[in-house]
């Protein structure tokens, strides 16, 4: 057991039982009662049905006291300070670092999770970290954080608790961000989203077959979060992983980026990204270099404006440039910023023309960096 454990274990309270006497539990609200005296969960489009003493499939959300409980309120697998450009944004606040965090489950079951040890874990005891709204809020000012995010897992199964600590931060000037794939319910999402600043959404593919056979989700339902965010003040943009032989088809990209200039607009961002083997897709081989060059080609090619590579060696796919002019406002290198020619208020310094985003100022100079942190001290771990 961890030192900084959380008092219910002291207590007795088993790691895999629900109990309203383990002070990280909560009530929620989004749940109605069923006629066969089971309760639906009403966050995302799973439902799940639950008997007493039952989880949902996310494992953090479940039935105690005839209620459905959050059992994550306060906890986290760890602290990480990162790029924004990590999460990915590249329209947000660039250069700046971000407080990032996650809890554990998830209400996707993707097949190639690059998280799996987090959002697949079925043991409380990984939230080895507390931390309340205020002190996490204060850590990040104090670690010179312009931002947090809740990533890792999907923030909408501890929601609760995501939206307390934005409102914490956002009393600091510390501004909230969602790394979510966007599969939520309609009226859990606008609560949700009157908390965050931004998001970005992990858009797994664009045909409900991938969806339903490698993440066990419905395409739709993420589609529905992206119009709804296009008409909210969230600032978003979409990553796309694209694994070989199953999304990365020129016809399948070509519809996701016709429907995305056709349905938001052509100034979202869109980054694909390369995929690695790992969790239960490790017979597939990694995403060629050349693939993403390819979807960002047919992307542009198709209207969207600012297309982006990752996890590749790319400076081409991670540099912005001027919507007027074509001058490269933005060349990054990785996560390092090499030059930057927008003025504070996110205007071309060339031709004036306003480049889409959240900008405050000049860049941050975080750079590549990936610092740990014991949240209690908020010094390096």
């Amino acid at each position: 057991m961890h030192a900084g454990a959380p008092a219910a274990y002291r207590r007795g309270v088993a790691a895999d039982q629900l109990s309203l006497r383990d002070p990280y539990t909560v009530p929620t609200r989004h749940w109605h009662r069923l006629p066969d005296g089971r309760i639906q969960c009403d966050v995302c489009p799973r439902a799940c049905k639950l008997h007493e003493g039952q989880r949902g499939l996310c494992f953090v959300r479940g039935r105690v006291a005839d209620q459905v409980v959050l059992a994550s309120y306060g906890r986290s697998s760890g602290f990480c300070v990162d790029p924004i450009e990590k999460k990915p944004l590249n329209h947000f606040l660039p250069g700046t670092s971000v407080l990032s965090f996650g809890t554990a489950g998830c209400n996707l079951a993707c097949r190639f999770c690059q998280n799996w040890d987090i959002s697949k874990s079925r043991e409380i005891d990984t939230l080895s970290q507390a931390a309340s709204p205020e002190a996490l809020a204060a850590a990040a000012e104090r670690l010179g954080c312009r931002s947090v995010a809740f990533t890792y897992n999907d923030p909408v199964i501890f929601m609760e608790y995501a939206m307390d600590v934005a409102d914490a931060c956002r009393e600091r000037g510390i501004r909230a961000v969602a790394v979510s794939a966007g599969y939520v319910n309609p009226a859990p999402r606008a609560e949700f989203y009157r908390h965050m600043d931004a998001a970005n959404i992990d858009l797994k593919a664009f045909t409900d077959g991938f969806y339903q056979k490698v993440t066990f989700a419905k395409l739709p339902a993420v589609l529905d979060t992206l119009e709804f965010l296009a008409h909210s003040d969230v600032w978003f943009e979409i990553t796309t992983l694209l694994i070989p032989g199953h999304n990365d088809s020129d016809a399948e990209i070509a519809a996701e980026c016709e429907w995305l200039v056709a349905h938001l607009g052509p100034d979202v961002p869109l980054h694909f990204s390369a995929f690695h083997p790992d969790f239960k897709m490790r017979d597939v081989p990694p995403t060629p270099p050349a693939t993403l060059t390819r979807a960002r080609r047919i992307a542009l090619d198709l209207g969207l404006r600012y297309v982006y590579t990752g996890n590749v060696h790319d400076p081409d796919g991670q540099t912005t440039s001027c919507p007027g002019c074509g001058a490269a406002v933005i060349v990054r290198d990785w996560y390092v910023i090499e030059a930057y020619a927008l003025r504070d208020d996110g205007r071309c310094r060339r031709c004036g023309t306003p480049v889409p985003g959240r900008f405050a100022g000049p860049a941050g100079r975080w750079g590549p960096r990936r610092l740990p942190v014991r949240l209690a001290r908020a010094e390096a771990g």
